[in-house]
């Protein structure tokens, strides 16, 4: 059985977090729980390893998914950035520790989906954190096309908005709030001229997931306002504030369907290949 970890540039609900978990499930491991790290008060956080804008969703996602969901507040903050970790008191991979530590003592559990793709960085400190436990770390999209992986999330039905902007090319008041499908053909294109990541693993862009086959209640936002975190000319960065949500019922949704459904979506070189699992 299989914590999900739903936190992070590791991501607060975002596409590459829900698409790892479609290939968990696809693969025959079960969710059993989800797991978010929080700011304590400001709405983005500065932090080489979390996601955290968006994060006022996170509780509908319990919800949603039909699942347990643990969280923990950011009390430390990046003291190791170098490419190895150590265990360090203060620093913010010892809050994902703690949080990680509290699931294993509440819930039977194996190992955690990550939906990490191309960053050295988290996994280093995601395989440190999870050696000390015991837990095995499951990254699907691990080093993956991202051009291949965009369009297999699209067509596999996961409803995903950009909820914040920091590239060259995007600009908050036009394309924040736009789904993955409206901005597919845009980022392709950004990423021929300026090198842009189409998944967005620069930090380019970040997401959240509205709605995909996992959920059992889709995600609704009612009101939302754009904020502007640098007004920088040539690579603005801002985010989507959510002030107000709801879920809505999908209609005969079933467990079984969404083990089907899922099935179904995942394209079958992907299920047919061995599992890559970071190196612990």
């Amino acid at each position: 059985m299989y914590c999900h970890l739903l936190t992070s540039r590791i991501s607060v609900g975002g596409k590459d977090s829900c698409y790892n978990m479609m290939q968990c499930i696809a693969a025959g491991h079960e969710i059993v729980a989800l797991a978010n790290l929080q700011p304590e008060k400001k709405d983005e956080l500065d932090s080489y390893m979390y996601q955290t804008v968006g994060h006022e969703a996170i509780d509908l996602y319990a919800e949603a998914m039909d699942l347990p969901m643990y969280r923990r507040t950011i009390q430390g903050t990046s003291l190791v950035i170098g490419k190895d970790y150590n265990q360090q008191d203060g620093d913010e991979v010892e809050d994902l520790y703690q949080l990680l530590k509290l699931v294993k003592e509440k819930e039977i559990v194996e190992g955690v989906s990550v939906g990490a793709i191309l960053s050295d960085y988290q996994r280093v400190r995601v395989e440190h954190v999870c050696q000390r436990l015991g837990l095995q770390p499951l990254a699907y999209l691990w080093r993956r096309c991202q051009e291949d992986l965009l369009r297999e999330m699209i067509s596999s039905n996961i409803h995903a908005l950009i909820i914040k902007v920091a590239a060259f090319g995007l600009d908050p008041e036009k394309h924040l709030g736009k789904t993955l499908a409206e901005m597919e053909s845009y980022l392709q294109q950004l990423s021929k001229k300026y090198g842009v990541h189409v998944c967005g693993e620069g930090g380019e862009y970040e997401t959240l997931t509205l709605d995909c086959p996992l959920f059992k209640k889709k995600i609704v936002i009612d009101s939302s306002k754009v904020v502007v975190h640098s007004a920088d000319a040539f690579a603005p960065v801002g985010y989507l504030q959510l002030l107000k949500m709801h879920l809505e019922d999908k209609p005969n949704v079933s467990y079984l369907m969404i083990l089907t459904g899922i099935g179904q979506m995942v394209p079958d070189l992907l299920v047919s290949k061995p599992v890559f699992i970071f190196r612990l």
